[in-house]
C-alpha cells in the first residue's frame, strides 16, 4: 500500500504457524523465514529485565548478532525497551508490604547501556517503545508528575531512533500526553486491547497533534480465554472482528495517505488467534479501500 505502512507480527517463534509461515526445516531459524513473508516484527523478549537492583537483564550480544543476520538491511525490528526502565517499582513487594521503588525508572545510563548492546541491529531499528503500566496514586502522584518525568527523560537520552510511548492509563490519553510527545518529536503507542479504550476513538481525538512515526499493537481484550480457546496453537481466526478492523483499516489509511505518517502496525495472536490470518485479511481491506 505505501512504504510507510509495515505491518508485521508480536513475535514470531510459534510452531503452530507451520503451514501458514514456515515450511519443515524452518525451525532452524523462524526469523530468517519469516522475513520471507514480512518487512517488521515486534521483540518484546528483552522487556522482562528486572530482577532487583543489582540484576538487570541486557540483550545478549550473540543473539542480537543472530537476529540481525537472519534478516535483510530493508527489514525493520519495533523493540520493547526493558521494563526495568518503566517499572516504577518491584514487580513484587517487600516483606513489610510496601512497594519497592525501581532505581531504574527512566534511567538515562540504563538507556544507553540498552542502545548499546543492540548496536548490530541499530541500522534496522524503526522504533523503541517505552511501555508503562498503569500507574495508581502509589505508583505516581499524577499524570503532571509522570510526564515530567518523561519529558526530562526524554530531552536527556540520545535520538537517533525513533522512540514511542505506551501508556496503560486510559486517563492519561489526553492533549498534555499528546502535546509531550509533539513537543519531544515521539510517537504513540496505540493499543487495542484489554481495557484500553478503541484506538480509532483515540485517533480521532488526537490525530492533529501527530507527527513521525506512531504504533499501533492490536493485542486483543482477553489474552487468557483466547489462550483457552484456542489450546495455544495459532492457526486460525479464531474470534473474528471482521467490523473492528474494517474500521481500524480506514484510520491506517488516513494516518499513512492523509497524514504522511510512518507507521508500524503490530498483530498479536491474541487479537483473533492467528496473527497471519489477521494480517492477510486486513491487508485485503486495505487493498479494496
Amino acid at each position: 500500500m505505501n512504504d510507510a505502512l509495515h505491518i508485521g507480527t508480536c513475535s514470531w517463534k510459534y510452531d503452530s504457524w507451520q503451514g501458514l509461515i514456515y515450511e519443515p526445516g524452518d525451525e532452524d531459524n523462524y526469523l530468517r523465514a519469516y522475513a520471507r513473508h514480512y518487512g517488521s516484527v515486534e521483540i518484546d523478549q528483552w522487556f522482562w529485565s528486572l530482577f532487583g537492583e543489582e540484576r538487570v537483564l541486557m540483550p545478549k550480544p550473540e543473539v542480537i548478532a543472530e537476529y540481525a543476520a537472519a534478516v535483510p538491511e530493508t527489514f525493520r525490528f519495533t523493540i520493547k525497551a526493558p521494563n526495568s526502565l518503566t517499572l516504577t517499582h518491584y514487580p513484587r513487594n517487600n516483606r513489610n508490604g510496601t512497594a519497592q521503588p525501581n532505581p531504574w525508572f527512566l534511567s538515562v545510563e540504563l538507556y544507553q547501556r540498552f542502545l548499546k548492546s543492540l548496536t548490530p541491529l541499530v541500522s534496522r531499528i524503526g522504533a523503541i517503545m517505552l511501555q508503562f503500566g498503569y500507574l495508581n496514586r502509589q505508583k505516581m502522584a499524577s499524570q503532571q508528575a509522570f510526564l515530567h518525568l518523561l519529558g526530562r527523560f526524554l530531552e536527556a537520552i540520545p535520538r537517533d531512533l525513533n522512540v514511542c510511548v505506551e501508556t496503560r492509563n486510559p486517563n492519561y490519553l489526553n492533549r498534555s500526553h499528546f502535546d509531550l510527545l509533539n513537543e519531544q518529536c515521539c510517537g504513540h503507542v496505540f493499543s487495542q486491547g484489554y481495557y484500553m479504550p478503541d484506538i480509532v476513538d483515540v485517533y480521532r481525538k488526537c490525530h492533529g497533534q501527530l507527527q513521525g512515526t506512531q504504533v499501533i499493537r492490536l493485542l486483543g481484550p482477553d489474552r487468557e480465554g483466547i489462550e483457552k480457546r484456542t489450546g495455544k496453537r495459532w492457526d486460525r481466526r479464531a474470534e473474528p472482528r471482521d467490523d473492528e478492523l474494517d474500521v481500524i483499516s480506514k484510520m491506517v489509511r488516513h494516518m499513512v495517505e492523509d497524514k504522511g505518517l510512518d507507521l508500524y502496525l503490530n498483530v498479536n495472536n491474541h487479537y483473533e488467534g492467528s496473527a497471519p490470518h489477521t494480517i492477510h485479511h486486513l491487508t485485503e481491506l486495505l487493498e479494496e479501500a
